[in-house]
């Protein structure tokens, strides 16, 4: 029997009925994580999220500067959302918490750094099993994204929510790249290739994100934006 017949015939001997039982049966959890998301993070007033490596040690300079944003956020009257983890989401939060503001963590079940933080407010842990739940929360919830160096997460994150504002569905919001040493070779290869080159995007996209170096520019990207826009959910 060749490859493809073992195949094929593993295939046949599945039970696809019960599958598609239990893909019906994950609606239900589905709508759980949703309507628990929505009930707590609709009360909690404006928010700014912080995305960033869940592995940046407490020695790092962008902890620190993470930190001092989340720190200064909350003196001008945001709450600091994060995925609740450790790293520039555990620095974003410590310095929610030590200004005495508001402190989102929306957890993830994962094979490694699941465990939340312990600078997240007790009643604002929600953990999550599905990631576009999660996405969903902090798109919804967020009037703002500071976006410090991290991995494939972060920028899943980021162009996500570029993706959302570049084709209107959702609302514009600010979008602060923190740390030009980090962002120039990403932001470069857009520019000459996405955009000069292949023409895949257009020059205006190009202002739907701003790249900072320091917490007083980050903190002010934010004012600024909203000294002409109304806080308000995106969608």
């Amino acid at each position: 029997m060749s490859s493809d017949d073992k195949i094929r015939e593993a295939f046949k001997q599945k039970d696809w009925n019960e599958i598609k039982t239990n893909d019906s049966w994950a609606i239900f959890k589905i709508m759980s994580e949703f309507v628990e998301g929505f009930e707590k993070l609709g009360k909690i007033g404006p928010c700014v999220s912080i995305f960033g490596s869940a592995r940046t040690k407490p020695d790092n300079k962008y902890y620190k500067l993470a930190k001092d944003i989340g720190y200064h956020l909350t003196k001008r009257g945001y709450g600091v959302i994060t995925g609740g983890g450790p790293g520039i989401m555990e620095a974003g939060n410590k310095g929610a918490k030590e200004a005495g503001g508001v402190s989102v963590g929306l957890n993830i079940e994962l094979p490694f750094e699941q465990v939340h933080n312990d600078f997240i407010d007790n009643d604002k842990v929600m953990n999550y099993d599905y990631f576009f739940v999660r996405k969903v929360m902090f798109v919804k919830y967020s009037q703002g994204f500071i976006v410090m160096p991290g991995g494939f997460g972060t920028l899943d994150e980021l162009f996500e929510a570029i993706t959302l504002i570049q084709t209107e569905k959702i609302g514009k919001f600010p979008i602060i790249l923190v740390g030009s040493e980090f962002w120039a070779g990403l932001i470069d290869w857009i520019k000459k290739i996405l955009l000069d080159q292949e023409k895949n995007v257009s020059p205006e996209d190009m202002d739907l994100f701003q790249i900072v170096d320091t917490c007083e520019d980050a903190v002010k990207a934010i004012d600024n934006f909203y000294s002409q826009y109304l806080l308000k959910p995106n969608f």
